[in-house]
Formats: C-alpha cells, sequence, structure tokens
C-alpha cells in the first residue's frame, strides 16, 4: 500500500485523477458497450426519456459520448479534474458552459435543473462523510429521474484501490437512497456482469421523483 495518504478529492482533483483519464480510451468498443448499458435502463423511461441530463463525475465523458445517439437531451457535468475537462471540451462532449469544476456535493444548478441527475462508477470513490451531501444534491438538481450504477455490496466496505486505502468504498447505493429519500419511487434495477458486457461489475438502480 501507498505511504502516501490521499483524500478522496486530493486524488480525483490531482495527477491521481489524471492518471486515471489517461488510461482510460473512450475507443469503439467501449461506446458499444455502454451504448447497450444505456439502451437498457433506458427501457425503463419508456415514451418519457430525460430532455435534460448531468453526469456527476463523466471523467472523459464515455456516457456522455453515447447519451446523444439514444435521446436528444442536452448534457450537462461536473468533474473535480482539470484534465479530464480539458478531454471533454477539447472532444466536443460538452460546451464548456455546461462543464463545471467540482464535486457532486456542491453542484451550481438549481433545484430541479436537469431531468435525470446519475452517476456511473462515482458514489464508489465518495469518502463516507461526504456521501449524504452528495446524494442529496443529486435529489435537489434531479426534477424527474435519478440513476447510479456502482459496485454492490449489502453493507459499506472499504476496498484498497491501486494501491490506496480510502479511496473506494462498495455500498447499497439503491438503498441509500431509498432510505434518504421516501417519496423515490424505484422504476427499474438490475445488473451489468463485465464477462458479458464489457461494463465492470456494477449494479444499476432508476429512481423517478414524485
Amino acid at each position: 500500500m501507498s505511504d502516501t495518504a490521499l483524500t478522496p478529492r486530493e486524488a480525483w482533483s490531482g495527477e491521481f485523477g489524471a492518471a486515471y483519464t489517461a488510461r482510460n480510451q473512450a475507443d469503439a468498443q467501449a461506446l458499444r458497450d455502454r451504448t447497450r448499458m444505456w439502451a437498457r435502463i433506458g427501457e425503463a423511461f419508456g415514451a418519457e426519456p430525460p430532455a435534460s441530463i448531468l453526469e456527476v463525475g463523466p471523467n472523459l465523458g464515455i456516457n456522455l459520448r453515447v447519451l446523444p445517439s439514444l435521446w436528444e437531451a442536452e448534457l450537462y457535468a461536473i468533474e473535480p479534474n482539470p484534465a479530464a475537462r480539458d478531454r471533454l471540451v477539447a472532444d466536443k462532449v460538452l460546451p464548456s458552459e455546461r462543464l463545471f469544476a467540482g464535486f457532486g456535493d456542491s453542484i451550481p444548478l438549481p433545484d430541479g435543473a436537469v431531468e435525470l441527475a446519475f452517476t456511473s462508477g462515482v458514489l464508489i470513490h465518495v469518502e463516507p462523510d461526504r456521501l449524504p451531501a452528495t446524494l442529496d444534491e443529486i435529489h435537489r438538481v434531479s426534477s424527474k429521474y435519478i440513476m447510479c450504477a456502482e459496485y454492490f455490496s449489502p453493507r459499506p466496505e472499504a476496498v484498497p484501490y491501486r494501491g490506496h486505502e480510502g479511496l473506494l468504498f462498495k455500498n447499497d447505493f439503491g438503498g441509500l437512497y431509498m432510505d434518504r429519500f421516501p417519496g423515490l419511487t424505484l422504476i427499474d434495477y438490475g445488473f451489468f456482469w463485465k464477462r458479458v458486457t464489457g461494463i465492470d461489475d456494477v449494479t444499476w438502480w432508476l429512481f423517478r421523483k414524485s
């Protein structure tokens, strides 16, 4: 394990996060896999797909790159890492005015600003003491849907990540949303098995606000 302790905020906004961006590629296979992922989740929207979408922590934006092929929606994101933000703008994934610097516990959008707010492999990297505020902000800025796709554990579990402690936390994130916001309705949920989907082994939940 590393002798240097990094907090999640330090890690993802600094060189550690920039290295993550550099390791990942939005290649054709990754985009196909992610398109299939969203097509499956999107079955639950029925005739009401979201007209505006915020991703919290998009990194290089694999999700945001495929969403326009499925729905006509105005896209937004909040991302802590400067290298990732530069990549999103350079690749024309998002215009700079709809890309914010920061973390999910402080989103610079008004209440109900987007119809869908979501995370994909991001809540797992939020330290436990900041997780409630992050869920609150995601809930606040969504007017209709909330989705998360994360590593699941029935109880909180800290997992070593790339030689560091305190940077990855499994949990029942769907249960946390339902317990914290009783007005949410679970529309659908499922599991993406990496062996056949190309998506990391994640559980996903899609909720609708009442």
